[in-house]
């Protein structure tokens, strides 16, 4: 018989690339301060890419946590079973250092290169929800110090040690947050989860949260009403004595992606728990947490724009279409460009929002303050673009792209959690008003920030009068939020290309971002632009 199946004009498959070889990345971890650390994260991203690593992304994400509330003999556990793949993406983590370790690393940029790190793990992102709750509890825990002396080493700790026994005679402890409810979502204190305080100076907590991510963690930070109204609580699993603790999990969210993270809905039924911080300020109290998986959110849209973009690289670097490959086809350069300047800016400013927190959790009150502002901005914007970013991607593969083996679906799926994480769009605008109403002074370091860049680009310095002047008319803020911060993020990014970025990105990102010259789908730019240099940037590498 004649063979009549020849497989030709495929791409191979993209193994052993390594995301540390992106210029953009690599340069902002050297800018930010953590410079010392590149060796171990182009280490990491060269585990990353591997067929071994890129295998345990796939079987997470396929094989979905499963609920197990009573044993063989009717005994209530509550426990989640999770594939061995999902463990060996949480031990690879936690041993490089991606949860809370910088908390233990006294050298300046230890955050900046976490965030690195996290910006080169690509196999899976789901796993790292509970990976950046656990970065983000400890400045909130620090509110208890006795509770930080003894649990801070164990979350710092680089050993995963998932039995679930009583944490503090654990090796490494992972934790998570609770803070939503079905009524509420980010209104938190519209909470009614009760906390009655006993004798002995713990309190009994009784109630029902919509959103507990990871609730196979060792410790939990819980949002519940104490007489003195919404406080912080320090909830463990198992408690001292080794029992259960009263934390019991209805169902497990069935969700549009991020299916390897078992979303929990949790019943609190007279639960024991510890203050952290004062009664009626957990808000107050939390809130450092919430930044700092504001940030993780930031960072992983970038990373998912560098992903899609890798892939969409490969394939058209050898997938042929009319007699020429599809990256040599002017539009298909004109579309993969585009996308690579959403990239390189998005990159850019998360990494910045990266060396503002380091700075800030070591005292620096300038970068405290332009975190305060930029953050909340740069979340919103960059979380904004990735679920369109990824959608362009998966169009370069055509047909190939929505098949679920490419893998392409899966990072669709995944990019609109980030932006509803730790409060959705709106909830990021707003946050950036409030920033500007509790903190006057960080307009004024925001202006600070671009005032030496706006004065090498006509351009640039358009755009910073016209956001002065929007900051400066006080009528219909709230309802302007969302273009206010657009309107930042595009200026720090504006900022950051003019004084850091590559000549041909930041030209083509003045021009068609801030300029306006552009469509308003990717593939949009203007002719006469230098793409070039561009692509080579955006090109997979091995190593």
């Amino acid at each position: 018989m004649p063979d009549t199946h020849v497989v030709f004009n495929q791409a191979p498959p993209l193994l052993d690339y390594n995301p540390a070889t992106s210029p953009v990345l690599m340069e902002a971890l050297e800018r930010e301060g953590g410079v010392w650390g590149a060796d171990e994260v182009f280490a990491l991203g060269a585990l990353s890419g591997t067929e071994q690593a890129q295998r345990w992304g796939e079987l997470a994400d396929r094989n979905a946590p499963i609920l197990h509330t009573h044993d063989r003999y009717g005994h209530r556990i509550d426990e989640i079973e999770y594939d061995p793949a999902y463990h060996e993406l949480m031990r690879t983590a936690i041993a490089h250092g991606l949860h809370a370790a910088p908390w233990a690393d006294d050298r300046p940029g230890a955050h900046v290169v976490r965030a690195a790190k996290n910006g080169v793990w690509t196999p899976e992102p789901g796993h790292l929800c509970p990976i950046s709750m656990t970065y983000a509890v400890v400045p909130a825990l620090r509110y208890n110090p006795e509770l930080a002396e003894i649990y801070e080493p164990l979350l710092t700790s680089r050993v995963y040690d998932p039995v679930l026994r009583v944490p503090a005679t654990k090796s490494g402890i992972t934790a998570g947050m609770s803070m939503t409810e079905k009524q509420g979502g980010s209104d938190v204190r519209a909470g009614t989860t009760a906390a009655v305080p006993n004798a002995d100076g713990s309190y009994t907590l009784t109630g029902h949260k919509w959103f507990t991510s990871a609730a196979m963690g060792d410790v939990f930070l819980v949002l519940a009403q104490a007489p003195s109204g919404l406080s912080c609580f320090f909830l463990p699993r198992i408690l001292p004595d080794g029992t259960r603790n009263r934390m019991m999990i209805a169902r497990l969210k069935d969700k549009l992606g991020n299916h390897a993270n078992a979303s929990s809905e949790i019943e609190y039924d007279g639960a024991t728990a510890w203050l952290v911080g004062e009664e009626g300020r957990g808000v107050a109290t939390i809130i450092e947490m919430v930044n700092l998986t504001r940030l993780d959110c930031a960072l992983g849209s970038a990373t998912s724009m560098r992903t899609g973009l890798a892939r969409a690289m490969h394939h058209t670097q050898y997938r042929k279409a009319f007699g020429a490959y599809l990256i040599d086809a002017p539009l298909m350069r004109n579309v993969l460009a585009d996308m690579a300047i959403e990239a390189e800016a998005a990159t850019m400013l998360a990494m910045r929002m990266a060396g503002a927190t380091d700075a800030a959790v070591r005292g620096d009150v300038r970068e405290t303050m332009f975190r305060r502002i930029g953050l909340a901005a740069a979340k919103y914007w960059i979380c904004k673009q990735a679920t369109a970013h990824a959608a362009e991607a998966m169009e370069c593969f055509g047909g190939n792209g929505y098949a679920e083996e490419s893998g392409m679906p899966r990072l669709y799926r995944e990019a609109p959690l980030m932006g509803i994480w730790e409060g959705s769009g709106n909830v990021s605008a707003l946050d950036t008003l409030r920033a500007m109403a509790t903190r006057p002074d960080c307009v004024e370091v925001l202006f600070d920030e671009l005032s030496g860049p706006a004065g090498q680009d006509p351009r640039l310095a358009a755009h910073v009068v016209a956001l002065r002047a929007q900051l400066a008319d006080p009528a219909t803020l709230e309802y302007r939020a969302r273009r206010i911060a657009e309107d930042i993020a595009l200026g720090m990014q504006g900022a950051l290309l003019v004084a850091h970025g590559h000549p041909a990105v930041t030209e083509a990102f003045l021009a068609t971002r801030l300029a306006g010259d552009r469509g308003g789908a990717y593939g949009t730019l203007p002719a006469g632009l230098d793409l070039a240099p561009i692509l080579e940037r955006a090109m997979v590498k091995g190593g």
